[in-house]
């Protein structure tokens, strides 16, 4: 393996985009958006991404084949330094870590915790070789210090290859104390749903293991016939997974998943498009042993996560404590998180849902 590491600074992304690294098929580019947030487009021969070097690391869009695969949203461009709602539309954001989630009544978190648009102090680009080719990075370093309760340091980082149109996502996150910390994680992947497209996944599709959540979040107002369509989908959850216009996906549906792994430890999980070609992500429930999925078609928004792993229900932090889905890092140690994430051709989904029946049928 090798590797080349390009450290950034804020001056170097300005309104003008312009290069920073290239190695062959793969290149780096430096932007501000209207609004003042940097960005840094990274880009192979298939396709780009665009990362929030120093706003949580976010994964703002991303585009192979010429599709975008981001999820519709209000948001044209990030906003900087605003709370959770008001900048929201990114296609991957890191949920979490002292709390995820909606808050409740008794809680005092913010909305999915302080990742999502956390201001990272350190950020770089990397070009290397490894087992999987040539590829392209990015990653960075965020510390969360409060006194007598938290120290820990958040390193993302997100891997291009050359000629893929799938790329690698990690998050491992230090404890710095020398005393253990309650922690909750969520990978909030936001895809652009298809009309009629398949939900395919290897977690048995059964009410006990395909969860509807029926508690409806505050913050959120819903049109009638809503609760009997939530109803409806915790007796017969396999009646979403055909992507149908007409269901009412208004304002959302969220569903918590229990999954089945490979022989590797990979679940896999797609949304297969009418044309064969699917989306596709790939978790490991030996980390992340919860999974949520969020649909959302009010209209002025257009969203399918369709896999989005956790540690918990994202219920929020009392919640979540009482049903014993906090998590403990120990003084010292180690959280990690890996995902492969991207976009597959008729014949590799058609093959992958071959592997996704084997594991259902095992």
């Amino acid at each position: 393996m090798s590797e080349s590491i390009f450290h950034l600074s804020p001056n170097f992304f300005g309104e003008k985009e312009k290069p920073l690294v290239s190695a062959g098929a793969l290149s780096a580019t430096a932007f501000r958006f209207s609004t003042g947030v940097a960005g840094l487009r990274i880009k192979n021969d298939v396709g780009e991404l665009v990362v929030l070097p120093y706003q949580g690391q976010q994964i703002w869009s991303a585009q192979f084949g010429g599709r975008a695969l981001t999820m519709k949203s209000m948001f044209s461009e990030p906003n900087g330094g605003r709370p959770y709602l008001e900048t929201y539309g990114g296609f991957f954001l890191h949920c979490g870590f002292t709390a995820m989630g909606v808050p409740g009544k008794s809680d005092s978190h913010p909305l999915h915790g302080e990742l999502p648009n956390a201001t990272y102090q350190n950020a770089h680009v990397a070009v290397g070789h490894d087992e999987g080719g040539d590829y392209i990075a990015v990653g960075g370093r965020y510390q969360h210090s409060v006194a007598f309760n938290y120290n820990y340091v958040a390193q993302p980082l997100v891997k291009l290859y050359a000629g893929s149109s799938c790329f690698n996502v990690a998050m491992t996150i230090d404890n710095l104390r020398p005393t253990a910390m309650e922690y909750m994680y969520l990978a909030h992947i936001n895809w652009r749903p298809v009309d009629y497209a398949r939900l395919v996944y290897s977690a048995q599709c059964t009410p006990d293991r395909v969860r509807v959540r029926k508690d409806i979040p505050s913050h959120m107002k819903f049109p009638d016939g809503y609760r009997e369509f939530v109803a409806l989908m915790a007796e017969h959850p396999e009646q979403h997974n055909v992507l149908k216009p007409e269901l009412p996906f208004n304002p959302e549906l969220v569903f918590t998943l229990t999954y089945d792994a490979d022989q590797a430890g990979w679940a896999h999980s797609m949304q297969v498009h009418p044309n064969g070609n699917a989306d596709y992500v790939a978790h490991r429930p030996d980390q992340l042993d919860k999974t949520v999925r969020w649909i959302s078609r009010p209209g002025d928004q257009d969203a399918c996560g369709f896999a989005m792993p956790a540690t918990a229900e994202p219920e929020g932090y009392t919640a979540e404590k009482a049903k014993g889905n906090i998590r403990i890092l120990p003084g010292g140690g180690q959280f990690r998180a890996d995902f492969q994430i991207g976009t597959l051709d008729a014949a590799q989904a058609n093959a992958m849902e071959a592997k996704i029946n084997a594991i259902l049928a095992a």
